[in-house]
């Protein structure tokens, strides 16, 4: 597999890299060979010698830049940017069943989600989009979600702003492709189990769908609605990314990838 996707030497940022489908995705490349930047606000337990961490607030424009650079002088090039960085803060629009509730959205959650989802990527998409168009060359990779196509109940603005991502990749992919710079992006659906399902988190989501936590946990199994009769494995998006990193999907450019098992809204 690494010698037909020939990603051995390159040099490849991701954001958020540190736990699930990040901690999944760096993984990968490192085992391909890959020089692997991890731009998160937080250090993950991986050692590898091929892997550089730069600890980034990917809200701070100030601080996206220097990281960056830092990742330039470290390994000379970047030839490819994995936007995964996000964050999911499931709430209600409106909670029917209980006034001043603290599962309803609020202007602090909204501003959070865009902050770190939207204006997160747009800063570092910026910075590392200068290095590839000097460098007339790179790939990048959005993460976005199934819920960015289908909506999703309890999560409309984590939806929204993976709806918004599958925009910024196909305007962004009309941009650069005159300086040979592709832009792709890949949306998960329902994923095996990673540790960013937080107790908070489950019982935010739960609430939102007038459910138990012990309901939700046990919906993760009922994989009815999919086709293929299973939950997804973050080895498998990670997959789709080295592939689209490679030169071996040269010509796909400013599409959105579904890793769902073939589930639709039908």
């Amino acid at each position: 597999m690494s010698d037909w996707l020939n990603l051995s030497g390159k040099s490849i940022i991701v954001t958020g890299g540190s736990s699930g489908i990040g901690k999944a995705i760096i993984t990968s490349l490192l085992d391909l060979g890959v020089n692997v930047a991890n731009l998160d606000v937080q250090e993950s337990d991986m050692v590898r010698e091929n892997l550089f961490f730069v600890k980034t607030d990917v809200t701070n424009p100030g601080n996206v830049k220097r990281s960056v650079q830092a990742v330039v002088d470290q390994f000379g090039k970047i030839d490819g940017l994995v936007n995964n960085a996000g964050i999911n803060l499931p709430a209600l629009l409106v909670d029917g069943k209980e006034a001043n509730s603290i599962y309803e959205l609020t202007e602090e959650s909204y501003n959070k989600m865009l902050d770190i989802n939207l204006k997160g990527t747009f800063f570092v998409s910026q910075e590392v989009a200068r290095v590839f168009v000097r460098q007339q060359s790179g790939v990048m990779v959005n993460m976005s979600s199934e819920s960015g196509i289908e909506g999703s109940e309890g999560q409309s603005i984590y939806a929204a702003t993976k709806a918004a991502m599958n925009s910024l990749t196909r305007s962004w992919s009309k941009e650069l492709a005159k300086h040979n710079v592709r832009v792709v992006g890949i949306a998960p659906g329902i994923m095996e189990a990673t540790g960013l399902r937080t107790i908070g988190y489950e019982t935010a989501l739960a609430y939102t769908r007038d459910k138990t936590v012990e309901e939700l946990r046990a919906s993760y199994n009922n994989v009815s609605a999919i086709p293929l009769g299973r939950s997804g494995k973050l080895s498998e998006v990670a997959d789709l990314v080295c592939y689209y990193l490679s030169e071996r999907s040269s010509y796909i450019t400013g599409v959105t990838t579904n890793v769902a098992g073939g589930k639709t809204r039908g």
